[in-house]
């Protein structure tokens, strides 16, 4: 096992794995803990089946008569008409993530999207802030490790000006030297900030330790050192090179029709060179086996997340598969760890969706190595025991459940069309979701963790006197 020493953290991430999934383990598993837990928990199958053999999908995607996807001047339009509302939500994604940066120059494609929001060559900064104050609309960025996204929601109503807008803040931002320092000056003193959240500084970590010589490792919001040391010109130069017609994938929600679409993305995205960029499935992670990344801070609680390297294509029955034994997992540890021996306030097991799948450990706790000795025992049992199919169908309701929540509002639906575009290839497969779980049976639970959940990968921040090394090795 590899021990990395105390680090010092530049930044972290500010998408934190595990937050998406806290909302359904704290509501959907705590609903169902008692009843899963003792079901899952204390019964093995009397007779196992055949293991089933993972498979790729049907290659049929389901229909979705109120989504089309079409190109305008080369560009992939993903378009879902919604008459439920007057909300439109419209994101533009800058394919790629990750793997367009390096280490120096991390963050520069936020940083780049937030300095236009100062000014560009049609609408310079006060007219900017006034026509977005007047038309009630938002534009948002946000980084990550597959993609950049800048999107806005309007109404139907103030859709076209909004749009025209948020273009212009591709196409020929001004970046006006005061407002790229005074950007600059945000982002490090959001980046320092972080750095003082348990959360977020673990999930830097975990990260960094998890995918060692990999783009995943690369901060996508920037470090204190990167962000220090792009220039004015560099920006422009980005912008110049990087913003192609190429790497866009643009997703509509909302009361818009497509003529509408096409007119306002070939006056604006369209005109933007055509460029070279075809999207790929990053590498696989290289560095494998045990490894932890600590971090000493004097905190009433230890912080600890692990990941597990999945599968690396979403086409894979193995992708639903882990999906749905971490939720398991989650189960079996809140009900083990928090519910009976009341170790923690948070623990589960989160499920990172990106192109490159991972499966994770999450937990808060005074007592490190009993808990983390009590994890493994419930790994080693989702491992070797065959779950009860009426156990699992409860489980995956619940999921089902959290999946609809989570998917009512436009933008929601958006980054998921937008997910099932770039992972699978093809947006519809998004419709199959729901089936693909319910498909999920218990010898494929047991299958893939045997095959998955192992050689973890840990961050730990809090007092180090309390963690061994002896505590992960067995992961």
């Amino acid at each position: 096992m590899t021990f990395i020493g105390t680090m010092a953290c530049p930044s972290a991430r500010a998408d934190l794995p595990f937050a998406r999934y806290r909302r359904f383990v704290l509501i959907a598993i705590a609903n169902v803990a008692a009843a899963v837990v003792s079901t899952l928990g204390a019964e093995t199958a009397k007779a196992a089946q055949p293991p089933r053999a993972a498979v790729q999908p049907s290659s049929r995607p389901a229909a979705d008569s109120g989504t089309t996807s079409y190109e305008v001047g080369g560009i992939r339009v993903i378009h879902r008409y919604v008459t439920a509302n007057e909300v439109v939500a419209a994101n533009v994604y800058l394919l790629g993530g990750t793997r367009q940066l390096t280490q120096g120059n991390a963050g520069i494609e936020q940083f780049l999207l937030e300095t236009s929001g100062y000014g560009t060559r049609r609408y310079p900064r006060d007219t900017l802030r006034r026509r977005m104050a007047a038309l009630g609309s938002e534009i948002d960025v946000a980084a990550g490790p597959d993609w950049t996204r800048i999107g806005l929601r309007a109404t139907s109503n103030t859709f076209d000006s909004t749009w025209t807008m948020l273009a212009d803040r591709l196409i020929a931002p001004t970046l006006d030297s005061g407002a790229v320092e005074l950007v600059r000056a945000q982002i490090l003193a959001a980046v320092r900030q972080r750095r003082d959240d348990p959360d977020a500084l673990l999930s830097y970590l975990a990260d960094s330790v998890a995918y060692v010589d990999h783009p995943y490792s690369i901060d996508p919001v920037g470090t204190e050192s990167s962000i220090a040391s792009i220039t004015r010109s560099d920006l422009a130069h980005y912008q110049a090179q990087q913003i192609s017609a190429s790497r866009l994938l643009v997703v509509i929600v909302g009361q818009v029709d497509r003529q509408r679409v096409e007119r306002l993305v070939r006056a604006t995205l369209a005109t933007l060179p055509r460029g070279q960029y075809r999207w790929t499935e990053p590498p696989a992670p290289t560095v494998r086996g045990d490894a932890l990344a600590v971090q000493q801070r004097q905190l009433p609680t230890n912080y600890i997340l692990g990941f597990f390297h999945g599968p690396s294509s979403a086409n894979t029955r193995d992708y639903y598969a882990l999906r749905v034994a971490t939720a398991v997992l989650s189960g079996r540890l809140f009900g083990e760890i928090r519910s009976r021996r009341n170790l923690t306030y948070a623990v589960s097991a989160p499920f990172l969706e990106r192109a490159l799948s991972a499966g994770g450990i999450y937990v808060t706790t005074v007592s490190p190595d009993l808990t983390l000795g009590l994890i493994r025992d419930e790994i080693e049992r989702l491992q070797q025991d065959v779950i009860t199919r009426q156990g699992l169908s409860e489980l995956v309701q619940q999921f089902i459940t959290e999946y609809f929540l989570n998917n009512e509002t436009n933008a929601a639906q958006a980054d998921f069309l937008a997910r099932a575009q770039v992972y699978q290839g093809d947006y519809r497969t998004g419709e199959r979701f729901v089936d693909e779980l319910r498909n999920v049976g218990p010898e494929d639970i047991r299958r893939v963790a045997k095959l998955y959940l192992r050689d973890a990968r840990f961050a730990y921040v809090g007092d180090t006197t309390r963690i061994s090394r002896a505590a992960l090795t067995k992961f």
